[in-house]
C-alpha cells in the first residue's frame, strides 16, 4: 500500500489564499480536495488555529451542522474549556447557533481558519443561507476554506468583486504530469514515459482515478497492459478498478469492505458482527495507514468511514454480488446500534432493511425522547423516508407525526395525527397497547397545555400517574421523563388559568426532576415558565428568576431558542413596568427571533401582549391596538380561561377608546358575559370609554368597585390603573382634591416595585404635574415617572442592579434620606445610629455613586431610580403578570 504525495503548488496556492477572506475548492468527487486540506492543515497547524468540520452525508439538520461548526470553532479558539458545550435542542433555531458561531469567531481575535469539507452534503436550505451570511460577515483575521463537489449558491459575488474570494476548481486540482510521476514513484510502480502519458491522458489528472489505478498497479504483473486497458466512463472506470482492487485483497479484507459498506461509520466491534469474524479493527487500521479510502473519525482511531465514492461503489458491488444478504446486514447493524444508544441510525437501517413496521415501532417508541434531545428535525427526516401512505393505518407513525407537529405549535395537525393513532390502537397487541397509550397521553398532555385546557392536562396527567406493572428499565427512565413533563405542563396551564396556587411549585418540582434525569432542556422550560407562575413576587425577584432561566439556557447554547421565550417576555414586561422601554424592546425583539420555529398560540399571545404594553407605554396607540387585537384572536383559540384574558380585553377596549373608537369598544363590551364584565380590568376599560365619551361620572361609577376592592382583579397593576382613571374623572369633574388623592393612592401602590407603566398607559402626566412634590410622600417615584413621561429613558436595568448590589442595605437606607432636608445628626436619629456611622455610610455612597457631594449623589441616585421605597429588601406585593 502507498502513501500520498505533497502537492506543493496547491499547498502554496492555499497559503496565498489566506490573504483573502474565503477560499472555495469546487471540484468533482475524488479530485483530492480532502487530502489537500489535510496536508495543508498538517503544515499550518503550528502557525494558525484551525477549526475543521466534516459535513455529514446528506446532512438535512441545520442545527446539527451549526453545532458541529460551533464545537470546532470553540476547540480551535480555546473556548471549549471555559463555557459548557452546547447540546441539541428541540424546536430548533439554527440561526441562533449560526449567530453564536459568528460571535465566537469575533471573540477569537483573528489568526483562525475555519475549514468545512464536503459542503455539498449540506442539504438544509436554511443552513446554506446562514452559511452565506457567515462567509460575507467574517470578522477580521478569520479565513474560511470550503470544499465541495459542486458550486453552491452562497451569494459570494460581493467578495469576488472585492478580491476577497479565492477559487480553486477541477482544472486546478488535476494532477500534472510531474505529480503523476511522483505518485507512481512513491508507490513503487514503474511505467514507461508512454505508459505514464497514457495514464495521465485517460484519467485527465483525476486524483481518485489515479489513486485507484496506482493501488491496482502496485504488484501488478503487467503494468503496461493494465494502463493500456484502463479506459471508460467514470462509472466504468470505478467499477473496473473496484473489481481489480478487491480481487487483489485477501478474502477477509474483501468481505469486511463489502459488508460494512452500508454503514456511514464503522468500528471494529460492529465490523466483527457484520463479517462474522474477529480482527476487523486491525484491518481497518491497516487500510487507513495505507490510505486505502479509509479515514479515522476520532483521535483514538476507533471509528472509521470510507471515502464517499469508494463506499458508493462498495455498496453497488455488495448489491450485485450478495443481494440476499443486504436486508440481514441492515437488521444486524440496526440491533447493534440500538443497543449502543444510536437510535436514529438504528431506525435508518431498519428502514433500509424494508422492515417498515419495526421502523415505525422504533420511531414511535423513541420520538418522545428524541424530541427532548432536540432532534425534532431528524424525526421529520425519518418520517419522510417511509413509503407514501405508510401512516394511513399506522398508530406508530401517527404518534411520530403528532410529536413533531406539537413541538412546532401546529396543534390542529397534531390532533389529527393523534386521532389516527387512537383509531388504530385497539388493533395492536395487548402487550404493546399500554406503551402506545402512554405515548398518546403524553402528546395529549402537551397538546392540552398548548391549548390552555386545564381539564385536559389534569386528565392526561392522572392517566400517566397510574402505575405500570412489570416496567422495564427503559420504561422506568421514560416514566421519570414523563413525570417531569407532566409537572411542567400542569404548572404552565395552572398559571395560565389562575387555577391553583401550586403552579409555581409544580414547575419548580418539574425543574428539579428534569435536572435529576439529566434533561437540561426540560429544566430550562420549567424555570422559564416559573417566572410567569409567580404571582406574589417583587419585580426584582421575578427579574432574577427570568435571568436564572436565561443564563442556564445560554450555558447550553440555547441563546435564542423557543425554550427561553417565556422568561424573555416576562423580563421584558418587568422592564416595561419600570419604564425601561428600550430594554423591554430589546428583550421582545430577541423573543421574536426565538419564536421563529414555534407557532403555538399560547406563547405568541404573551408576545403580543408584551408588545402591546410597550407600544401603549410609548404612546403608540395604533401599534398597541394591533398587538392587543392579535392577542385577543389568539386567546380565542385557547380552551378554558387564561390568566391574561381580562387584561388583554380590557387593554384592547381602553386603547380603542383612546383612539376615539368608542362605538367599537362599547359593542365589544356589550358582547361580554356578566362574569367577565364585572372583572376589574373590564371595569377600568368601561371607565376609559366613559371618559372618552365625556361622561366622567359614569367613569367613577365604573371603577368604584375596583378601587374599593369589591371587583375581582388579576393583580395590583389593575388597582393602580383604576386609581389613575378615577383621578382623571375627578379632574374632569373639577374636584382637584379628589384627583390628588387618587394619584397618591396609585403612587402608594406603585412605589414598592417602582412601577411606571400604568401612568404612561393612562395618560396621567397632567395629573402628576399637578401634584406638589414637597407635599407627596412619593417624591422620588413621582420624579422617576415624570422623567419617563417627558421622554427620558429609564436607566438600563443592568446598571441599576450593579450599583444596587454594591450598596449595602444600610447604605441604601441612608441614601433615601439624602433628598430630604434632614441634617446628618437628624438622619442618625431616624436610623438610631451614631453620626460617625452616618458619615461613614455617606462617604461610601459618594464613592460608589461617583458623586462629589450630597446634591450630585441625589441626582445620580435619582437617575438610577434607587430612591423608591420598593428597593428595601423583603417587601412583597400582589401583582399582575
Amino acid at each position: 500500500m502507498t502513501g500520498l504525495i505533497d502537492r506543493d503548488e496547491l499547498l502554496a496556492a492555499l497559503d496565498r489564499a489566506a490573504a483573502s477572506r474565503v477560499t472555495v475548492i469546487s471540484a468533482p468527487a475524488g479530485s483530492g480536495k480532502s487530502c489537500l486540506l489535510r496536508a495543508w492543515a498538517a503544515r499550518s497547524s503550528e502557525s494558525n488555529r484551525l477549526a475543521v468540520v466534516q459535513v455529514n452525508r446528506d446532512e438535512q439538520d441545520a442545527q446539527a451542522f451549526w453545532l458541529a461548526v460551533l464545537g470546532a470553532v470553540r476547540r480551535a479558539s480555546g473556548a471549549s474549556g471555559r463555557v459548557e458545550a452546547p447540546v441539541a435542542t428541540p424546536d430548533v433555531n439554527a440561526r441562533a447557533v449560526a449567530d453564536r458561531v459568528l460571535a465566537e469567531l469575533t471573540d477569537a481575535g483573528g489568526d483562525l481558519t475555519v475549514v468545512v469539507d464536503d459542503v455539498h452534503e449540506l442539504k438544509a436550505p436554511e443552513a446554506l443561507v446562514q452559511l452565506a451570511g457567515l462567509l460575507n460577515g467574517l470578522p477580521p483575521g478569520v479565513h474560511a476554506i470550503l470544499a465541495t463537489r459542486r458550486d453552491l449558491r452562497l451569494d459570494l459575488h460581493r467578495l469576488r468583486l472585492a478580491g476577497e474570494l479565492t477559487e480553486l476548481r477541477a482544472a486546478d486540482l488535476r494532477f500534472s504530469q510531474r505529480e503523476t510521476r511522483r505518485l507512481l514513484a512513491a508507490a513503487g510502480v514503474r511505467l514507461s514515459d508512454a505508459g505514464r502519458a497514457v495514464l495521465q491522458q485517460r484519467t485527465e489528472g483525476w486524483a481518485a482515478g489515479l489513486r485507484l489505478a496506482v493501488l491496482s498497479l502496485a504488484g501488478h504483473p503487467d503494468p503496461e497492459r493494465f494502463v493500456a486497458e484502463f479506459s471508460g466512463t467514470d462509472r466504468t472506470v470505478a467499477e473496473y478498478l473496484l473489481g481489480e482492487m478487491l480481487e487483489r485483497q485477501p478474502d477477509d479484507v474483501r468481505q469486511l469492505l463489502l459488508r460494512t459498506s452500508l454503514l456511514d461509520r464503522v468500528n471494529g466491534e460492529l465490523a466483527d458482527l457484520l463479517t462474522g469474524r474477529s480482527g476487523s479493527e486491525r484491518i481497518l487500521l491497516g487500510l487507513e495507514d495505507a490510505n486505502a479510502f479509509v479515514v479515522s473519525l476520532d483521535p483514538e482511531r476507533t471509528w472509521f468511514r470510507y471515502h464517499h465514492l469508494f463506499a458508493d461503489l462498495l455498496r453497488l458491488e455488495l448489491r450485485r454480488t450478495c443481494p440476499e444478504e443486504v436486508p440481514g446486514l441492515h437488521r444486524r447493524a440496526a440491533e447493534w446500534l440500538l443497543r449502543h444508544g444510536d437510535v436514529v441510525d438504528a431506525i435508518r437501517h431498519t428502514q433500509a432493511a424494508g422492515d417498515w413496521f419495526a421502523a415505525a415501532r422504533r420511531l414511535a417508541d423513541y420520538s418522545f425522547s428524541l424530541t427532548l434531545d432536540g432532534q425534532a428535525q431528524t424525526i421529520e427526516a425519518l418520517l419522510r423516508a417511509f413509503p407514501p401512505g405508510a401512516d394511513a393505518d399506522s398508530s406508530e407513525l401517527a404518534i411520530a407525526h403528532a410529536t413533531t407537529e406539537v413541538a412546532q405549535g401546529r396543534l390542529d395537525q397534531s390532533a389529527a395525527h393523534l386521532a389516527v393513532a387512537e383509531a388504530h390502537i385497539e388493533t395492536t397487541r395487548p402487550e404493546r397497547r399500554r406503551r402506545l397509550q402512554v405515548a398518546i397521553a403524553s402528546l395529549k398532555l402537551s397538546l392540552a397545555r398548548r391549548r390552555g385546557s386545564l381539564a385536559g392536562v389534569l386528565e392526561q396527567a392522572e392517566f400517566l400517574a397510574s402505575p405500570m406493572s412489570g416496567q422495564s428499565d427503559e420504561e422506568i427512565v421514560l416514566d421519570g421523563d414523563l413525570r417531569a413533563v407532566a409537572l411542567m405542563n400542569l404548572g404552565i396551564v395552572e398559571a395560565w388559568a389562575l387555577a391553583s396556587p401550586d403552579a409555581e411549585r409544580h414547575l419548580l418540582e418539574g425543574a428539579a426532576l428534569a435536572r435529576e434525569n439529566g434533561r437540561p432542556y426540560l429544566e430550562v422550560a420549567c424555570l422559564a415558565q416559573a417566572a410567569f407562575a409567580s404571582k406574589i413576587r417583587p419585580l426584582g425577584a421575578t427579574r432574577r428568576r427570568c435571568r436564572e432561566a436565561i443564563a442556564l439556557a445560554e450555558r447550553h447554547g440555547w441563546d435564542a431558542d423557543p425554550i427561553i421565550a417565556p422568561a424573555l417576555i416576562i423580563l421584558a414586561a418587568t422592564m416595561a413596568w419600570r419604564g425601561d422601554f428600550e430594554g423591554a424592546d430589546r428583550c421582545l425583539r430577541r423573543t421574536e427571533r426565538a419564536l421563529r420555529t414555534d407557532t403555538g398560540p399560547g406563547i405568541r399571545l404573551l408576545l403580543h401582549v408584551g408588545a402591546g404594553m410597550l407600544h401603549a407605554g410609548r404612546g403608540r396607540l395604533l401599534e398597541a391596538l394591533v398587538e392587543f387585537d392579535a392577542a385577543e384572536a389568539l386567546r380565542s383559540r385557547l380552551e378554558g380561561s387564561h390568566a391574561l384574558a381580562n387584561q388583554v380585553t380590557g387593554w384592547r377596549l381602553a386603547t380603542q377608546a383612546r383612539l376615539a373608537r368608542t362605538g367599537e369598544a362599547r359593542a365589544a363590551l356589550a358582547s361580554l358575559d356578566p362574569d367577565r364584565a364585572s372583572a376589574g380590568e373590564i371595569r377600568n376599560a368601561y371607565a376609559v370609554i366613559s371618559l372618552a365619551d365625556g361622561d366622567p361620572a359614569a367613569a367613577l361609577d365604573a371603577v368604584r368597585d375596583v378601587v374599593e376592592g369589591r371587583a375581582p382583579v388579576i393583580g395590583y397593576f389593575t388597582l393602580v390603573e383604576a386609581h389613575l382613571v378615577a383621578g382623571l374623572a375627578h379632574r374632569d369633574l373639577g374636584d382637584a382634591r379628589a384627583a390628588t388623592q387618587a394619584v397618591e393612592a396609585a403612587l402608594s401602590l406603585a412605589e414598592p416595585d417602582g412601577v411606571v407603566l400604568p401612568f404612561a398607559m393612562t395618560g396621567a402626566r397632567e395629573l402628576l404635574e399637578m401634584l406638589p412634590r414637597h407635599e407627596t410622600a412619593h417624591a422620588a417615584l413621582l420624579g422617576d415617572i415624570l422623567d419617563v413621561l417627558r421622554g427620558s429613558s429609564a436607566p438600563a436595568e443592568d446598571d441599576v442592579l450593579a450599583v444596587a448590589e454594591e450598596l449595602s442595605p444600610t447604605e441604601l437606607r441612608v441614601l433615601r434620606f439624602l433628598p430630604t432636608n434632614l441634617s446628618r445628626p437628624e438622619i442618625a436619629g431616624e436610623l438610631s445610629v451614631s453620626v460617625n456611622t452616618v458619615n461613614t455610610h455617606i462617604r461610601n455612597i459618594y464613592a460608589k455613586l461617583q458623586a462629589r457631594d450630597r446634591s450630585s449623589a441625589v441626582q445620580r441616585a435619582r437617575a438610577l431610580r434607587l430612591l423608591g421605597a420598593g428597593r428595601t429588601p423583603g417587601v412583597k406585593v400582589t401583582r399582575s403578570w
